[in-house]
């Protein structure tokens, strides 16, 4: 059967949509009791599963036939030449605290190639999404990264290590040149929201390490289709399981990319 991707990305939105109005009405309902910890400081509650339940059923609706790679285990997760990635909520410890930066993300990728990307950043209802070769835009409108050259000139967006502190040190000295070469760096606490905010001009550059294929394959897609360049942090192309990503406008990456290199 064949598919049409902007058929597809509408679709997506439809679904993504109505998760975003059920993590709406949850918001502020979290009790201590309801949290569990998956591993340090990585944190699941019945918002995020019934989430992804939600999502499973609509978006099997669409592509009967994908597989899917999913953060909460709700589904068989399979190989096949269509697959859905998702995060239900990018951002869970925000939402359990009430900080209103937190996101659905769904991409779909096709014979090892991201085809779709739709990110829903709830609190301001705010819909990014992409298709291959059709564009990024934000709630209907074409969006585009910084045409920025300088470090000096860029608001860089990071996620701090929680968890996993082996390149701690080297994570460090990135930090500090940044923080003393450009106009600020931010963390939020959604990968997805940074890689959206970098799409359409909010940010000039991001990156971040300790990252699985749920946070990044629908805001890098985004991202490349705003005019941006994502990569690992040796400048390759293994950022949607390689843990570690860069993106940005192209001059901003290979900025950041000299840094990056050298310590990781």
């Amino acid at each position: 059967m064949e598919y049409n991707l902007t058929d597809i990305q509408d679709k997506t939105i439809v679904a993504v949509k109505e998760v975003a109005a059920f993590l709406q009405a949850q918001l502020g309902k979290i009790q201590q009791g309801d949290i569990e910890t998956k591993s340090l400081n990585s944190l699941v509650t019945y918002v995020d599963k019934i989430s992804e339940e939600m999502l499973v059923a609509a978006l099997r609706k669409i592509i009967p036939d994908a597989v899917f790679l999913t953060e909460e285990n709700t589904v068989e997760q399979k190989q096949g030449a269509w697959q859905w990635i998702i995060d239900p909520l990018d951002g869970t410890t925000n939402f359990i605290h009430q900080v209103p930066v937190f996101a659905i993300s769904v991409g779909l990728k096709y014979e090892g190639e991201m085809v779709v990307g739709v990110v829903h950043e709830v609190n301001r209802d705010e819909c990014f999404s992409a298709t291959k070769g059709g564009g990024a835009f934000l709630n209907g409108k074409s969006i585009a990264v910084t045409k920025t050259q300088q470090l000096s000139e860029s608001l860089i967006a990071t996620g701090f290590p929680y968890y996993d502190f082996d390149f701690l040190d080297a994570y460090l000295n990135v930090f500090k040149f940044l923080m003393t070469n450009t106009r600020g760096v931010r963390r939020l606490g959604s990968a997805a929201v940074d890689l959206c905010y970098t799409a359409c001009g909010r940010f000039d550059g991001y990156f971040e390490y300790s990252l699985s294929p749920w946070d990044v394959a629908a805001g890098a897609l985004i991202v490349r289709e705003a005019g941006g360049h994502v990569a690992d942090f040796k400048g390759g192309d293994n950022w949607l399981h390689g843990r570690q990503i860069v993106a940005g406008n192209p001059a901003v990456v290979s900025l950041l990319l000299d840094k990056l290199k050298v310590g990781f």
